[in-house]
């Protein structure tokens, strides 16, 4: 099932650290440290994100009662389709963003990334989208 970003997060009042917890979820699932749908550790996203494991309990909690995650008791935490496709949003940002200062601007790799991460939550699904599209056609893929 395709689900876009805007059908997710229209009723949804989503922080950057929402967004970037599920961002981290996907990111931990695309590098093949867990099945995508198994779900992932809390204390593998406390340690990517460098925070204490109550605070992603914390945030789980707010995550789960939007519908983004689900997590049985002290269990593995799962994206839903709505929470899988807000993070992915957001880790393609980061990646455009990402690659447009490196590869367009020069700036080094770990500012590069520091900084898209700071610009990625402000970035709409359309901006971002024409952006992408800008930048495919001058040949960077993000992908």
């Amino acid at each position: 099932m395709d689900i876009t970003t805007s059908a997710c997060t229209d009723e949804m009042h989503l922080t950057k650290a929402n967004e970037d917890y599920l961002e981290c979820i996907v990111r931990i699932e695309d590098e093949g440290e867990f099945d995508e749908g198994r779900g992932v550790r809390s204390v593998d996203i406390a340690q990517r994100l460098n925070v204490s494991k109550a605070s992603v309990n914390k945030a789980i909690t707010a995550l789960k009662a939007q519908g983004l995650v689900e997590q049985a008791h002290y269990g593995k935490v799962i994206l839903t389709p709505c929470g899988r496709s807000v993070g992915a949003a957001v880790w393609r940002r980061h990646r455009m963003l990402r690659a447009f200062l490196t590869d367009e601007l020069g700036v080094e790799f770990e500012r590069a990334d520091a900084e898209a991460c700071l610009m990625e939550h402000a970035l709409s699904e359309d901006t971002m989208n024409r952006w992408l599209s800008h930048l495919e056609q001058d040949g960077i893929n993000i992908d």
